[in-house]
């Protein structure tokens, strides 16, 4: 895992999801990176626009997409 990726790992994104769209055929939302990032240990801010009540949801990443996912981060040696 590349320090200097854990710092900017935004920069990130376009790509991540370039490679699941060639590799799977299905499109990912930053949302659903970001939450695979956060769960890797990528992104450790609190959210700065967070959600006002209690009980807003926000959608959680599907398995499938989880896992095309995690496949493009070890594609690109981040994991």
């Amino acid at each position: 895992m590349y320090d200097e990726w854990k710092v900017d790992s935004r920069r990130m994104d376009a790509p991540i999801n370039e490679r699941v769209l060639q590799q799977t055929g299905l499109k990912v939302s930053s949302l659903y990176i970001a939450q695979i990032k956060q769960k890797y240990g990528f992104i450790k801010w609190d959210n700065y626009n967070s959600p006002k009540s209690e009980s807003a949801k926000q959608p959680k990443c599907p398995p499938e997409k989880e896992t095309a996912i995690v496949e493009a981060l070890k594609h690109f040696h981040m994991i």
